[in-house]
């Protein structure tokens, strides 16, 4: 029996994915086994959304080389399907799963094994690599058992255009499955003691892509979801500002089980720049669903992704950004530099912006979304929150996330953990986390 062990960079939707692989292998009889657990197999679900991942792809293949010198190390994910050839040139690497074959990798490696005791390494990498416009199907995939939340998706692929992106080119078209069968899976979760379930996909909002036709709407899935019992929380991983209309954000206002929690990305303050990326949306239409939040959900957190660095970016398109972020009701940021990425038209935009500079605003902007998280916990300090702890212990403190996403650190007590309990939020501590002083302090729903 063969010991597989898994390692995932980059986002939910690979975790999702990745957890998905690892019960398949069991369900064929591998054993799964830490990454550092001398495995025969290891499996690698990488990303290649910034060059920075690319790299931690490569570190991670040396690692698990040092720990298993036999072991079979395959990889899969965005830059498996980007740039194949390029991985199989990785002193180490067996072989190479691209998007249209992920999900044969159990099969796959089985016939690997039967081939050889241990891989060869002195022969090229096996590449089991379909071209994108051949990746048309949607793949059920959640987390369960890695995390306290699990992580549904929902939705796969990308439509859009955007000149910074490699992501259409890495997953393909817009796709999902049908309602019915995403609330089969969701009550299949149901039946497990996960309390949070986290949608995810690479444009989750364009939800109900089938066969290229646009056949079911993401505002038709959240309010069946809201329905099932056995999940006390649905939150939206990602949505673009032009699909989340003010009929989604009326429904998560009144929703039994959504939260008040939106990360909605932004990648630009300027306008000018919005338009070089080829982004659905202005600045205008940005503020209006930001103050439409607002409005229906005071409390709500709202997180914002921003790319620094974009080629053209001048100092004052960068203080744009930087002034339309700081006058936004918003709670934190995800900042990002821009990173060149092959066979995207950004590639061989003029203007380009040096390191050094992308290293300064990238500074700036954290500082500012350090400021906004300090806002707006301080907004609800005193207030009454439910929070779903964690198995996340450290120096006898325990941590969780209320609804609207703010970390909280309690007294560790066993009996919590995965458990969720309304509580008063009593005071931001020295790390900037919410601290609860007493936990049976409030009646409980």
């Amino acid at each position: 029996m063969k010991r597989v062990a898994f390692y995932t960079l980059g986002c939910k939707l690979n975790f999702s994915e990745t957890s998905t692989l690892s019960r398949r292998f069991e369900e064929q009889g591998f054993i799964k086994v830490d990454f550092t657990n001398s495995p025969d197999i290891f499996i690698i679900n990488t990303c290649s959304v910034t060059d920075n991942a690319d790299k931690k792809c490569r570190k991670v293949v040396r690692e698990a080389l040092a720990i298993s010198p036999d072991a079979i190390v395959a990889l899969t994910g965005c830059y498996a399907q980007l740039k194949p050839k390029e991985i199989a040139k990785i002193p180490g690497v067996a072989a190479i799963f691209g998007a249209a074959e992920k999900f044969l990798l159990p099969e796959k490696i089985s016939e690997l094994i039967n081939r050889t005791s241990k891989p060869n390494r002195n022969k090229p990498a096996f590449i089991y690599n379909s071209p994108i416009e051949e990746v048309y199907e949607f793949h059920h995939s959640f987390s369960i058992h890695d995390r306290t939340r699990t992580f549904l998706k929902v939705q796969d692929g990308c439509n859009y255009s955007c000149t910074f992106c490699t992501i259409p080119l890495a997953r393909g078209k817009s796709r999902s499955d049908s309602i019915e069968n995403l609330i089969k899976v969701t009550r299949e979760i149901a039946n497990t003691d996960v309390k949070e379930v986290v949608l995810t996909g690479v444009n989750t909002g364009d939800f109900g892509w089938r066969n290229g036709k646009k056949e079911e709407k993401f505002i038709g899935l959240i309010r069946e979801l809201d329905e099932i019992d056995g999940i006390e929380r649905f939150r939206i991983s990602s949505i673009e500002p032009n699909l989340l209309d003010e009929e989604i954000i009326e429904f998560v206002a009144g929703s039994k089980k959504f939260v008040p929690h939106f990360h909605i990305p932004l990648q630009s303050g300027s306008d000018d720049i919005l338009k070089k990326m080829k982004r659905r949306y202005l600045t205008a239409l940005y503020q209006d669903r930001v103050e439409l939040i607002k409005k229906y959900m005071p409390h709500c957190c709202i997180g914002v992704d921003v790319i620094v660095g974009f080629p053209g970016e001048t100092d004052s398109h960068f203080l744009e950004t930087y002034n339309f972020l700081n006058e936004l009701d918003i709670s934190y940021l995800h900042v990002f530099n821009y990173s060149v990425r092959d066979n995207t038209p950004a590639q061989k935009m003029s203007g380009k912006v040096v390191p050094q500079v992308r290293q300064e605003r990238s500074a700036m902007l954290r500082n500012l979304s350090q400021k906004k998280r300090s806002q707006f916990y301080s907004s609800q300090v005193g207030e009454i929150r439910s929070v779903l702890f964690e198995n996340d212990v450290e120096d006898g403190k325990m941590h969780g996330f209320t609804e609207n996403y703010i970390k909280t650190s309690a007294s560790y007590n066993p009996e919590l953990i995965n458990e969720i309990l309304m509580v008063k939020l009593d005071y931001i501590n020295s790390r900037g986390v919410m601290e609860i002083a007493e936990l049976n302090s409030v009646p409980q729903l």
